[in-house]
């Protein structure tokens, strides 16, 4: 099959991530893929080799949702298949749909996020719609009226996945003031006002002084200032650190002891399937499809919305209990490795693809 993908741009985001693992599973599945993005550029372009990648926009007008000459470009790549990634690919999805009608469009649904208008009318011109989660997938069916036969779920891929040691990483915990006691807490996300960020450093800093704890921030964007203001004003800014963007977050997960995530909209959580992968238990407000995230009560706690007594709770009794925590960790390791598998996951789209060419199929 000729395999095109669409995305606005290859910035740092977990769907970004998720296209570059699919387009290149794609490939070595023996496959012809391509990603055309509307914009050039962006931080994880580099890592898409060997793939062919091209933009539409000749140079960045910085317009996420510029696309010209989408349809002549996608007409050139005479695509078996086209898998529009993102809120704005699928915005245009409709349209590549009506101007290829032999061709599967194949739109996507990765957001907890309310749909564009555009999104929604293209959801009923594709051939069909991946929802990343269950969750997603009732949303469509029941808010936006498509039909459950158009609608598959298919999980995230597990993008970092974990070696066979479980050893942390004392030299990069060291380098930040964690010693052998000390108990690290990792959350990995874009600073956006969605991910509540603010919201999990009003929780640690109610753990009080008396717990030897460390709360870690990998990733970049709007809020973060405001929450590396918040850490000052709460007297937390020596206990939380600010990483920045990490190409790669495998080291912060095998140097981490707990995943935390207090993100108000998720469809499926990438951020916390790989750090289970890595052993970590997880605690995570249950925001859109979380809950498929992780085995509740088994490799980590799924808190009611907003809950923070109940967030505090479960957090303390995994910061306190190594036997708690370890136990946890490793069912997580197992169940994440397990359930999110990258070439599991890629064959599905592979199956799915086939199906849907053998139905236009004169």
């Amino acid at each position: 099959m000729n395999i095109l993908l669409i995305q606005d741009i290859l910035r740092s985001g977990g769907t970004e991530r998720q296209t570059i693992l699919l387009a290149q599973g794609f490939a070595a599945a023996g496959h012809a893929s391509e990603v055309v993005t509307f914009r050039p550029g962006g931080t994880l372009a580099p890592s898409l080799s060997p793939v062919p990648h091209s933009s539409l926009q000749s140079f960045d007008t910085t317009l996420n949702w510029f696309a010209p000459g989408l349809l002549r470009a996608a007409r050139a790549a005479s695509p078996d298949v086209v898998l529009c990634m993102g809120r704005m690919a699928n915005c245009h999805s409709g349209r590549l749909q009506r101007a290829l009608p032999r061709t599967a469009v194949v739109g996507t649904m990765r957001t907890g996020k309310p749909l564009p208008w555009l999104f929604r009318s293209s959801l009923h011109a594709n051939a069909h719609v991946v929802a990343n989660s269950g969750e997603s997938a009732e949303i469509l069916t029941r808010a936006y009226n498509l039909p459950a036969s158009r609608v598959s779920v298919i999980h995230n891929a597990l993008v970092f996945p974990a070696g066979a040691g479980t050893v942390r990483e004392t030299e990069l915990r060291a380098r930040h003031g964690a010693g052998p006691k000390t108990r690290v807490l990792l959350c990995v996300g874009m600073f956006r006002p969605e991910k509540n960020q603010r919201a999990l450093i009003e929780i640690v800093a109610s753990l009080g002084r008396e717990t030897d704890w460390q709360l870690w921030f990998a990733g970049e964007g709007p809020e973060r200032a405001t929450c590396e203001a918040l850490t000052v004003k709460l007297g937390v800014g020596d206990r939380v650190k600010f990483l920045g963007f990490q190409a790669d977050p495998t080291p912060l997960y095998r140097a981490a002891d707990i995943a935390v995530l207090t993100s108000t909209s998720e469809s499926l959580s990438n951020f916390l399937i790989e750090a289970q992968a890595h052993g970590l238990p997880a605690v995570a407000y249950s925001a859109g499809g979380v809950s498929e995230c992780l085995r509740n009560g088994i490799t980590g706690e799924v808190i009611p919305m907003h809950d923070r007594e109940a967030f505090i709770f479960a957090l303390r009794r995994y910061l306190h209990h190594a036997a708690v925590r370890t136990q946890a960790g490793l069912a997580a390791r197992l169940f994440a490795r397990e359930a999110f598998d990258p070439a599991r996951q890629t064959q599905a789209y592979l199956d799915l693809f086939t199906r849907l060419n053998h139905a236009k199929a004169p």
